[in-house]
């Protein structure tokens, strides 16, 4: 589609902040007031628009979507998307583990174990870990804290943990994205560790290393919103 404005800013509106397009404020794609929390978000938003030529890419507007998730589904079904993060707590990647006299092994226990054991003393719960792909369910205490943990998140938050919980297959790596300090590619890199540990034993193809960088593009990009809306 051609670009169809000229200029870009930014005005407070119903507590937060809001981007306008030739002074028209913005709605989500479902028509809602497309209003954030702090204007740094604000700021991410307006720059995708600003980024744009004479072709609006739609693809390219990482930080729209993930403010208009928030407003549009999690907003009005807070307790559902809370439900599907805690999917991933139940099984979550980095508690299924090789068999220990497999190679893997060692690689997930240097990588994830750190993060589980952190994860568990910042939150006060016990993960269990497993050997092998067999379901062992979490116990309904650490799924009760981890709830009360998400409840505390706003909407916007929250959306950008769905994304990177479904990137990653785990709760236990975005809780630590949203840490201060949070090594947000190594944190990736934990998350991608079977993929990777493949790619090492049998190389590299092109596709391959597209997807990778498509997947870490937006995972960096979903930990930057949760930075900017809790800023």
């Amino acid at each position: 589609m051609k670009r169809f404005y000229k200029n870009v800013a930014l005005i407070e509106a119903g507590g937060g902040w809001q981007v306008t397009l030739d002074a028209r404020p913005l709605r989500t794609q479902l028509g809602s007031q497309q209003i954030v929390p702090s204007r740094a978000a604000a700021e991410l938003l307006a720059g995708e628009w600003r980024a744009q030529g004479e072709e609006v890419d739609p693809r390219s507007f990482i930080f729209r979507d993930l403010a208009d998730f928030a407003i549009d589904i999690v907003r009005p079904e807070r307790s559902a998307a809370i439900g599907k993060l805690l999917d991933y707590a139940g099984t979550d990647t980095l508690c299924y583990r090789a068999d220990p006299d497999q190679p893997l092994y060692e690689r997930q226990q240097d990588l994830w174990e750190p993060l589980v054991t952190a994860c568990e003393e910042r939150h006060a719960v016990k993960l269990v870990r497993v050997s092998g792909i067999v379901h062992h369910a979490q116990s309904d205490e650490t799924i009760a804290v981890l709830r009360d943990r998400l409840e505390d998140e706003d909407d916007f938050t929250l959306a950008a943990l769905a994304t990177l919980a479904s990137i990653a297959a785990s709760l236990v790596v975005p809780l630590a994205v949203l840490e201060d300090g949070a090594d947000v590619s190594g944190l990736f890199a934990a998350a991608n560790a079977e993929e990777d540990w493949q790619a090492e034993l049998w190389g590299w193809d092109a596709e391959a290393e597209t997807v990778r960088a498509q997947r870490l593009e937006a995972f960096e990009k979903a930990a930057q919103f949760a930075e900017a809306v809790r800023g």
